[in-house]
């Protein structure tokens, strides 16, 4: 990761022997291996929980884009126009549904007699 070879690990020791002294840097050593442990812990920790964001933005992605391709494949449905539907009545019933049409009224001599008026003659 950092391209630290052996002779500059060996150089940061004498460094660090010569700060620190024989007495106090077993102690240093052991609080620099506490201390990049716990960085170490906290960015694992971290990088799982971004992965995990990630993957659920991802599943959520996925179900909107799915929900997404049925509204179309509704829409696109309820746009195409009905198939012709077959008659299903026998064929000795009339093919259109319109109303019968009326008797036109009776004129000539077939129709009945007008009532007179009861209104008095002068």
């Amino acid at each position: 990761m950092f391209d630290i070879g052996f002779s500059e690990l060996l150089l940061v020791g004498l460094v660090a022997l010569l700060v620190f002294g024989p007495e106090r840097l077993p102690g240093a050593a052991r609080t620099a291996g506490l201390w990049i442990g716990r960085l170490k812990r906290s960015f694992s920790a971290i990088k799982t929980e971004v992965e995990r964001e990630i993957g659920a933005d991802e599943i959520r992605r996925q179900l909107h884009n799915e929900r997404i391709l049925e509204l179309e494949q509704e829409m696109k449905q309820s746009l195409q126009p009905p198939a012709p539907v077959a008659p299903s009545v026998p064929d000795s019933a009339p093919a259109t549904s319109a109303p019968a049409p009326q008797p036109a009224a009776p004129t000539g001599t077939d129709a009945p007699a007008a009532t007179p008026d009861k209104t008095p003659s002068p």
